[in-house]
């Protein structure tokens, strides 16, 4: 593996690869110290070109704790808000002799072009609309620690899919795994060119979280509302979107009590989830987070230090 920029890039061995490495690594989290050698004298810069608290700040604990030297540099504090290019400021920094750029930005397919730019590995920490691997890695790692192996269940993802780079990632994945997706919104949030996802859709939510469009469903994953990104009427009021898409606590009922809740956040409480759903015992969003740690130790453990050297645990 060279570079992480897509989901889809992705075959099952690696999927499978990465997630046990996550599994091992995880254990580091219980220690005391927390700290692994594995990146000793190796540079990780995070290019945040977005805001971010929970990719940016898990890419930089996962660095720390495999030993490598860990930089952030924001779009707010850096040449750009000079007005230097994108091009630029990526060879600028590849330039110091960096080995590996974790990289998020507004625009979609900004990070595939950062890697036909620079030698060194790039890991794409979302892109505009387009992609979020490694988001969909460690909803994959959760999902797999609560309902085991992953093929043949049925995952329903619920809200704004058009905004979310998020639910394309997932539904690569999982079909990768051998999951099945549905994707639930209302038809201002369903993409153009949906229909060549290799998933279902659906505009009922209630039907398919009762089990009456595609059989049951195994987990639900949440997406927030992206409201920074719209600029029309993509819905008649919030009120009106939390009424029809919105998990709520009759909308639980629906759902088999062993049916694991998973929300990428931040989390709009009382929009796409209620707090009765977000804080119940069927919810993996802490689980999630955890998760991430984990999950982008082990991409970064498997660009820099190679997939044969085992971890040193």
């Amino acid at each position: 593996m060279r570079n992480l920029l897509s989901a889809g890039d992705l075959d099952r061995d690696e999927v499978l690869a990465i997630l046990d490495t996550a599994q091992r690594m995880h254990a580091v989290q219980t220690r005391v110290v927390k700290k692994l050698p594995p990146l000793r004298g190796r540079t990780i810069v995070n290019l945040f070109f977005e805001d971010s608290t929970r990719t940016r700040s898990s890419f930089e604990i996962a660095g720390k704790w495999l030993s490598a030297d860990v930089i952030n540099v924001s779009a707010k504090g850096s040449s750009v808000s000079k007005g230097e290019s994108l091009r630029d400021t990526v060879l600028t920094v590849a330039a110091m002799g960096v080995d590996a750029l974790v990289v998020r930005h507004n625009a979609s397919g900004a990070v595939a072009r950062v890697a036909q730019w620079v030698d060194c590995p790039v890991v794409n920490a979302g892109d505009g609309t387009h992609e979020h691997p490694t988001q969909a890695l460690l909803d994959a790692y959760t999902l797999r620690s609560r309902l085991g192996e992953l093929a043949g269940r049925h995952v329903a993802v619920v809200g704004d899919i058009t905004h979310s780079r998020v639910a394309r990632s997932n539904v690569l994945l999982l079909r990768t795994l051998g999951a099945r997706v549905t994707l639930v919104a209302p038809p201002t949030l369903m993409p153009s060119g949906v229909s060549s996802w290799p998933c279902d859709t659906s505009w009922d939510l209630d039907a398919v979280l009762s089990g009456k469009a595609g059989g049951d469903v195994d987990a639900v994953m949440m997406l927030r509302v992206q409201r920074e990104r719209m600029s029309g009427g993509y819905f008649p009021s919030e009120h009106e979107y939390a009424a029809t898409y919105g998990l709520s606590p009759a909308r639980l009922d629906l759902l088999g009590d062993d049916v694991p809740i998973l929300h990428p956040g931040p989390m709009n409480r009382g929009l796409e989830i209620s707090s009765a759903a977000a804080d119940s015992s069927r919810s993996l969003v802490l689980e999630q987070v955890q998760a991430g740690v984990s999950v982008r130790m082990a991409v970064l453990f498997r660009l820099l230090a190679g997939s044969a050297e085992e971890v040193a645990m």
